[in-house]
């Protein structure tokens, strides 16, 4: 073939992009797989984090969990709201083919990610001392909690970016990276944090501010390897920040998924403090019953989490690429998987609730307690699957309001509800009921509006 024949010879066709024809779902829990590994590392940190803050004493035991909340509501918003509407935009691009505009999103949800943990920066360094007391922090408690949150949250922006490039890579349809990145972030923040917490290996020990120096420095690294991978050419998007300019219509791309989907993960810190508040008084017994099935329903987040985020891109991809039939049959099969193993466990705990009750307590009363606990709230946990499941995909097809309008609903019928069970003295077990009522009604409004809701243009 001559050179003029190969010049003009017409371009080789793109390569098909898998997750618009591969079948559903195989490639469902093949994206799923990595992020349920990651999220179970970061659910295992919590618990080593609390094991070795326990050595320090009791007020550190206290104080972290007057943290607790806010450090929370930084990871869902940045990874699971924020970082939902950055993987719903560069999908979408990609989808439609559009790789130039996916980097330039890239660059975008970055300038995002920084503002994001600047804002709970000042947030948290300038009010802070103000939430814990509201908290019910006082005396060396709170000073405790204060130096653990100035430390964390002096890098809240490292946080932001790590989760935020993460669902950069995640947008390109790549789990791998951003899990293998968040599984390393973890085991450096117990091996960092216990050492310079408990001053081992002769360090001196920090204390609290030691604990979190682990969590900052593990993050900080994490963002600058996610931010090399990217600029190294490594990954579908390459940021190139050369000629880099602001584009109204790039914030507005992530961010009306993302600012929007941000007041899902407030609604649900909101809906454990008000409910937590109110089961508090009707005594110690009913609060530890319910403690323990608050914690299991944390360790089954992760699941719906894992299922949802592999369906943003394979949703987000089929809308960019006109494929709606398609972006709702993942839509429906992501939920329906998310709904059947949280479901599953949820019924098993709500037959045999001593397999989860007697690893903590052999109270009898806190046993009992909690055992009403799963019994009935426990057959509502597939809804509750569900319904975060979808809230996922919703990102992903950049209509997310029908699935936080369904939160708020959750999170009016347990406060209203709960008051009002409290007013009139009503027996612990109505609180219960009205747990699972909440997650029914969740995940079925949830799956209403997904069905009701137009997608693609």
């Amino acid at each position: 073939m001559t050179l003029d024949a190969t010049l003009n010879a017409p371009p080789k066709a793109a390569p098909a992009n898998a997750l618009l024809i591969a079948p559903i779902l195989p490639t469902l829990l093949r994206l799923a797989l990595p992020n349920t590994v990651a999220m179970f590392g970061s659910a295992l940190v919590a618990v080593a984090e609390t094991s070795y803050i326990g050595r320090l004493g009791l007020e550190p035991l206290a104080a972290i969990a007057l943290v607790f909340p806010f450090t929370m509501l930084t990871q869902m918003t940045s990874a699971g709201a924020m970082g939902g509407g950055v993987s719903s935009a560069i999908s979408r691009a990609l989808g439609a083919g559009n790789t130039a505009r996916a980097a330039i999103l890239a660059l975008h949800a970055a300038v995002i990610g920084a503002c994001g943990g600047l804002f709970f920066t000042v947030m948290m360094l300038g009010f802070g001392r103000h939430l814990f007391t509201l908290l019910g922090g006082h005396g060396a408690v709170l000073e405790q909690a204060c130096a653990y949150a100035r430390v964390l949250f002096s890098g809240a922006i490292s946080i932001w970016l790590v989760n935020t490039l993460a669902s950069v890579v995640r947008g390109t349809g790549d789990m791998r990276v951003p899990s293998a990145t968040l599984i390393v972030v973890s085991i450096l923040q117990v091996v960092i944090g216990g050492t310079l917490g408990l001053g081992l290996f002769g360090l001196p020990r920090l204390g609290m501010g030691g604990v979190a120096s682990g969590q900052l420095a593990a993050y900080m690294l994490g963002a600058a390897f996610l931010i090399w991978y990217l600029g190294s050419g490594r990954s579908r998007l390459t940021l190139n920040v050369s000629g880099f300019a602001f584009q109204r219509d790039m914030f507005v791309d992530i961010l009306k998924v993302g600012a929007i989907s941000c007041l899902s993960p407030l609604q649900t810190v909101l809906t454990i403090l008000i409910f937590t508040k109110i089961v508090a008084s009707f005594g110690v017994v009913a609060l530890a019953g319910y403690g323990l099935g608050s914690r299991l329903e944390f360790l089954l987040i992760p699941i719906a989490f894992a299922i949802g985020v592999a369906s943003v891109p394979m949703v987000g991809m089929a809308i960019g690429a006109g494929l709606v039939a398609r972006a709702r049959r993942v839509a429906w099969i992501a939920g329906a998987v998310s709904a059947l193993i949280v479901g599953a466990i949820g019924l098993a705990v709500a037959i045999e609730p001593s397999l989860w009750v007697s690893l903590f307590t052999s109270d009898p009363g806190v046993t009992a307690a909690a055992r009403s606990y799963f019994h009935l709230a426990g057959p509502a946990f597939g809804f509750f699957g569900l319904g975060v499941c979808l809230y996922f995909s919703s990102q992903g097809a950049a209509k997310v309001g029908g699935p936080v309008l369904a939160s708020t609903g959750r999170l009016l019928m347990v406060a209203v509800g709960g008051w009002w069970l409290a007013s009139i003295g009503a027996q612990a077990w109505t609180l219960y009921a009205l747990v699972g009522a909440a997650m029914m009604v969740f995940g079925l409004s949830t799956a209403a509006t997904v069905r009701f809701a137009r997608w693609g243009a």
